[in-house]
């Protein structure tokens, strides 16, 4: 499969994650979850989860009133069988930036990896010139 291929494919995958996400569909969630235990999710504010029972509870719950969710901006990289996508997260009037991070399983992209969080402002600037 060439880069711009699994990149696409990984982008679908990313799309079909906050698909499921919007639409409060357990099912769906559950099918682009990899089937591995070694899957690991931090919701925003949250303690980490590991473990695909976990992490799938905490959908099924989150699931049953769910989020208003808009991904943009989405970035892929992909390396040796993961693809690394990040993109922002409009959750009503926040924004949050997520990490998802899928593998390569049974012909398609399964996430093993959710991480959204808030960001922080933007950093101000001393005459024009970034603090760091």
């Amino acid at each position: 499969m060439s880069e711009e291929h699994e990149i696409r494919a990984a982008l679908r995958a990313n799309h079909s994650f906050y698909a499921a996400l919007s639409q409060g569909d357990y099912p769906a969630m559950e099918a682009v979850w990899s089937a591995s235990e070694s899957v690991l999710c931090i919701h925003p504010g949250a303690a980490m989860l590991r473990g695909r029972e976990a992490v799938m509870a905490s959908w099924q719950a989150i699931l049953a009133e769910p989020p208003a969710v808009e991904a943009s901006e989405a970035q892929v990289v992909v390396i040796r069988g993961l693809a690394f996508v990040t993109c922002l997260e409009a959750v009503e009037d926040v924004c949050l930036c997520a990490t998802n991070v899928f593998v390569w399983e049974d012909g398609r992209w399964r996430m093993v990896h959710h991480q959204a969080g808030q960001l922080a402002p933007a950093p101000a600037s001393r005459g024009g010139q970034p603090l760091h």
